[in-house]
């Protein structure tokens, strides 16, 4: 599958993995990249952990995967994320004058002493609007860093998508299409054989396989991606169909 068309998430917070507060971010987001014509690659709960968060940006940032990062930019001990992301990319973390602006103008004198250091920002960040409260996140090496909260970082991500990610050079993505057919009486195993012979003649594609629990030997066999996933499900039944393995066409 082509890499412009995935995207990564990644959730941060220690109230999220002991369970103080459920997660909303992974529905909304794939959801959202969905309706974009793009998919979610990986999602990622993340401690406020400076050692695991560090290493994770910083394989986040090598592999060169569009990502949303939701959390951790705040003012608090806590909030690690802007400190952590600029050790992971080797940047310096420094002032940033826009940032700054935003913060005195929305806090005034109350910016001072502790809230400043939210315009602390990996070198070479630019920013992100905050339409809630105008307080910015920021941007850096095709990561977009958001607040945790989703009144927040919803919107902001929905400006990503529509500004900031496409003015960056990524073409139009293609829209991610899915097709299966429902395989009767037939394990799992015995299908390996027909993926790893059809899934190299289409590039474009994923071809995956889920089974059916607790109804007998179903298996749900298919394709997604940007192909043509019509073309490759015709050759899946031919294939099929030689084998004499019984399936009926899905909903």
């Amino acid at each position: 599958m082509n890499t412009t068309n995935r995207f990564g998430l990644i959730v941060i917070g220690d109230e999220i993995l002991i369970g103080g507060r459920q997660d909303r971010h992974l529905p909304h987001f794939r959801e959202l990249l969905q309706n974009h014509g793009l998919q979610l690659l990986r999602c990622w709960f993340l401690s406020d952990e400076e050692t695991s968060l560090t290493a994770h940006l910083h394989f986040s940032f090598e592999s060169g995967v569009p990502t949303f990062v939701c959390g951790g930019i705040g003012a608090t001990p806590d909030d690690l994320t802007r400190q952590c992301a600029a050790r992971a990319a080797g940047v310096a973390l420094e002032r940033h004058p826009q940032a700054a602006a935003l913060i005195e103008a929305g806090f005034g004198e109350g910016a001072y002493p502790e809230r400043i250091h939210m315009a602390d920002l990996p070198a070479g960040s630019e920013l992100v609007p905050n339409p809630y409260n105008g307080i910015a996140g920021f941007s850096l090496r095709k990561h977009w860093f958001l607040p945790g909260f989703p009144e927040m970082a919803w919107p902001m991500a929905e400006w990503v998508l529509e500004n900031q990610f496409r003015a960056a050079g990524e073409r139009s993505p293609q829209q991610t299409r899915e097709g299966a057919l429902l395989v009767r009486g037939t394990p799992e195993s015995s299908l390996i054989g027909v993926m790893k012979e059809l899934s190299p003649r289409f590039p474009e594609l994923k071809m995956f396989s889920l089974p059916r629990l607790g109804r007998g030997e179903l298996v749900e066999l298919g394709f997604r991606g940007t192909g043509d996933v019509g073309a490759a499900l015709q050759v899946l039944r031919s294939a099929l169909d030689a084998r004499g393995i019984d399936y009926d066409e899905t909903g």
